[in-house]
């Protein structure tokens, strides 16, 4: 494929073959430096029945299932357009939720490790069960699948401005608990309040810096204070929602005349029946992962108020992996649309209708993890963001786990942290080097180039004290 580069953060892929639309890339060359399989995946989404504009793909691009992972897709409803589980991915609604404590680092230094040591005990982690929150039964897990984190407040795990300050308000609306089948809802009646492995981790921060003091005020976050970062989505449930849906849509391509060049994009028109069987259960996954922060949320309030006696409010909570029905203006005209981001995060301007009113002003808070050990970011949406108001999710992996578990040793990782003062408590060191600072790409080029790109603009930077990890 040709790679034409456009400006110093946006290159073009032409149109060509069976492609529906350009491939438009945010990014820089030295980002897209070993991204030619998940580029080549750009063109495959470009295919897709009903894809309108282009195919996007952020400065955090790497290879996924199906979509690359930083890809970004809009299908017409009302044309036919199609929604794929594989431009949402396995872990539905994985995001990132980010929490304020009244204090600064100064004042929470003496009760720091201690902080860390309840939280290393009562987080639960891993691949397998275990959680915060002990369903008693289906019932329980039902009405979590429709209320989201709205059900997990009711039932005392946190307050009500937790939920102003969460995306959708705490729960998405459409989520049909009936389309949830039982071996996802066997796996997820265990882990609800639970990091997982992989990626996901809690960590204890402070704000290093702050590039847009009013909107930082806006969000309530100020240059010293310590914060929380929760990175994790859905588990085992939305894992197993997405392998059922994937089948099921895999089986019914040919009734609806649709070919796909790579299985993986197995899809079908959004409003078919299968569907509306996917968008509802990936809606009840997303209730589920937001319900999984909520919860983890109470646990870590627990650790700051028993030993430190400090207070946690929400600033935001955001989802990078899922597929809204959405409003946006195309070639002219509004239409309904099926935006698919699979680590790309919403990132609404100033001004849009579903934001909080406290933040209407300002835009919508970003939350981007960063690499272990590194740097993490808030940022806000902007007027005229592209590819359908969003941004990036994270670094992006350029170093498989293998790879980098075989380059990084325990004990360096160890040595390497304890060195920069920050307190980690992994499940294992030797998992741990999976998630190596040099397996990722810049976080600080990343989000860089977002805004360079106009995707966004950066409110602050964050450092780690200390980390949770699976």
């Amino acid at each position: 494929m040709e790679l034409v580069e456009e400006d110093r953060y946006r290159f073009r892929i032409a149109q060509e073959g069976d492609m529906r639309v350009p491939g438009v890339v945010f990014a820089t060359r030295g980002l897209l430096a070993d991204a030619e399989k998940s580029l080549a995946q750009v063109v495959h989404v470009a295919t897709l029945p009903g894809i309108v504009a282009a195919s996007y793909a952020m400065p955090d691009i790497h290879w996924g299932y199906g979509f690359p992972i930083g890809g970004v897709a809009a299908t017409a409803v009302d044309d036919g357009g199609v929604v794929s589980p594989g431009g949402v991915g396995f872990d539905i609604s994985c995001g990132v939720r980010l929490l304020a404590a009244d204090c600064d680092r100064a004042e929470l230094a003496p009760a720091l490790e201690e902080v860390m040591d309840v939280l290393g005990r009562t987080v639960p982690r891993g691949a397998g069960p275990g959680g915060v929150w002990r369903l008693t039964g289906p019932g329980q897990l039902e009405r979590l699948l429709r209320g989201g984190s709205r059900y997990a407040v009711e039932e005392g795990h946190g307050e009500e401005r937790d939920l102003a300050r969460c995306e959708d308000g705490g729960a998405v609306a459409d989520a049909d608990a009936g389309q949830v089948g039982p071996r996802a809802r066997e796996r997820g009646l265990g882990q609800v309040g639970s990091l997982g492995s992989a990626n996901h981790f809690l960590e204890v921060q402070q704000v290093a810096e702050v590039y847009d003091p009013p909107t930082a005020d806006a969000f309530g976050i100020a240059a010293g204070q310590v914060c929380v970062m929760i990175h994790c989505g859905s588990r085992g449930l939305g894992h197993q929602i997405c392998t059922d849906h994937v089948r099921a849509m895999d089986r019914a391509m040919a009734r609806y005349g649709i070919r796909v060049p790579d299985r993986q994009l197995a899809c079908t028109p959004v409003d078919s029946p299968e569907g509306r069987a996917y968008l509802g259960a990936m809606a009840a996954a997303a209730n589920y992962g937001r319900a999984n922060r909520q919860l983890l949320t109470d646990a870590a309030r627990r650790a700051f108020g028993s030993v430190a006696g400090r207070r946690l409010s929400l600033v935001y909570d955001v989802s990078h992996n899922l597929a809204k029905i959405e409003t946006h203006e195309v070639a002219g005209r509004r239409r309904r649309l099926c935006v698919h981001r699979k680590g790309a995060t919403r990132a609404f301007p100033p001004g849009h209708p579903d934001l909080p009113e406290d933040l209407r002003a300002v835009g919508q808070p970003v939350l981007i993890p960063g690499t272990m050990g590194t740097a993490s970011y808030v940022l806000a949406g902007v007027a005229g963001g592209g590819a359908f108001f969003s941004t990036c999710h994270g670094a992006g992996r350029r170093m498989s786990r293998h790879e980098a578990a075989r380059k990084v040793s325990g004990s360096q990782l160890r040595a390497r942290l304890a060195r920069d003062g920050i307190a980690a408590r992994p499940l294992s060191w030797r998992g741990l080097t999976e998630e190596a600072p040099e397996a990722y790409k810049d976080v600080g080029e990343v989000v860089a180039a977002s805004e360079g790109a106009g995707l966004c603009r950066i409110v602050a930077r964050l450092v780690p004290l200390g980390v949770v990890k699976g």
